[in-house]
């Protein structure tokens, strides 16, 4: 008896029904090498992986059924050229680098097995190489800088105390020559295998509700003041491929609390205050009342360590009423050296259906394996499997 498929083949014409029953039978057929391919990656990689993880079995488990949702839910479908978003995005934020960049932070978020870095800026004062190694990154990524990135070159005291001739090189156009359409600082980055868009606020920001370094943003940017600012994020947000944005700002927007521990909160004298950015607020409102969905914004510059008590930490997370979290990943330093490793960290963000299920802080060690994990913020419902 000749097989579907051959039926299908010769006698289409005769039945319009056998094209769609051949077309049925390739896609099990594909279905079904899929999972035998997936079934035997996967016991590949525990058996290959297993070394790296933490020795709690549950937490090697859970590692084992992220990385299998991850790989089949990425692969691509007969027909298609593109490849369907993962189930699960899992996003690497990383805080402010201050100098603080090797190698090795590379191959860690390698080994994390990332979906997406977004950097928050403040890389060093004008740190040109630290930007170059970072934008040669072969990951999928989106950048916006920081005050320290334009240092010497946005306010009248910094030019004072430049190094270089900067009538021989502007080393603030050199890191954005160097990211080129990774900066999204008034810009955006769609990423279409992960269905979102990454949306920059105002790049080079100090924080605050005062509008600084006005002709340096006057002569890079033809901007004058704060609404001109936001509607250049709004027009941003409206050229997005998708309807998921996450906004990546390197000050916070205003908003977000005005006690010293908040997370844009003010903790140097006079202590208190929101020095969120107002610019930065407006735009995601203006955003979500367009209709997006805005599940993440992230942002660093107001670091952990509070500068007027050593008792206790700024709050780096918070959810709003609309299910955003907003997500202040500046942990400095980033790197530490201890007596026998050296340990680095990264903010991790999972994302399910365009809405944040968990997020957390994490170091790694001089393995690349998970040392500590500061659970930040999950889902109620507990939707990442243990």
């Amino acid at each position: 008896m000749p097989s579907l498929q051959a039926f299908a083949k010769s006698d289409r014409k005769r039945l319009p029904f056998i094209e769609t029953a051949y077309q049925i039978s390739e896609l099990a057929n594909w279905l079904l090498t899929t999972a035998i391919a997936v079934i035997h990656s996967e016991m590949a990689f525990c058996g290959t992986n297993r070394g790296n993880w933490r020795d709690d079995p549950l937490t090697a488990q859970y590692e084992c059924s992220m990385n299998e949702k991850l790989h089949t839910s990425a692969t691509v479908m007969p027909g298609t050229d593109e490849k369907q978003p993962p189930e699960l995005i899992k996003i690497a934020v990383i805080g402010d680098v201050h100098d603080q960049w090797e190698a090795a932070d590379g191959l860690a978020l390698q080994q994390l097995g990332i979906d997406l870095a977004l950097f928050v800026g403040d890389f060093g004062n004008e740190a040109v190489e630290v930007v170059r190694a970072i934008a040669a990154l072969d990951i999928p990524k989106a950048v916006i800088l920081g005050n320290h990135d334009a240092w010497y070159s946005a306010s009248s005291w910094g030019k004072q105390k430049c190094p270089y001739d900067r009538t021989q090189e502007d080393r603030v156009q050199q890191q954005l020559e160097l990211l080129g359409d990774l900066h999204v600082g008034y810009g955006k980055r769609d990423f279409p295998n992960l269905n979102l868009t990454v949306v920059g606020a105002r790049p080079f920001s100090w924080g605050g509700s005062d509008w600084k370094n006005p002709e340096f943003y006057q002569a890079r940017y033809g901007i004058h003041n704060f609404a001109q600012s936001t509607a250049h994020m709004v027009t941003a947000a409206n050229q997005a491929a998708h309807n998921t944005i996450i906004f990546l700002g390197h000050c916070g927007p205003l908003g977000l609390g005005d006690r010293p521990d908040d997370p844009c909160g003010k903790d140097w004298q006079p202590i208190g205050g929101d020095h969120g950015d107002p610019d930065f607020a407006a735009a995601i409102d203006q955003v979500r009342q367009q209709g997006k969905s805005i599940p993440l914004v992230t942002f660093g510059h107001m670091h952990h360590h509070l500068r007027h008590t050593k008792e206790s930490l700024r709050t780096p997370l918070l959810v709003s009423p609309d299910a955003t979290v907003y997500l202040n990943a500046a942990a400095v330093p980033r790197i530490i050296q201890t007596d026998s490793d050296r340990q680095r960290n990264f903010s991790l963000v999972y994302l399910r259906n365009g809405s944040v299920l968990q997020a957390s802080l994490i170091w790694v060690d001089a393995n690349f394996t998970v040392i500590t994990e500061q659970i930040l913020y999950s889902q109620p419902t507990g939707a990442i499997e243990g």
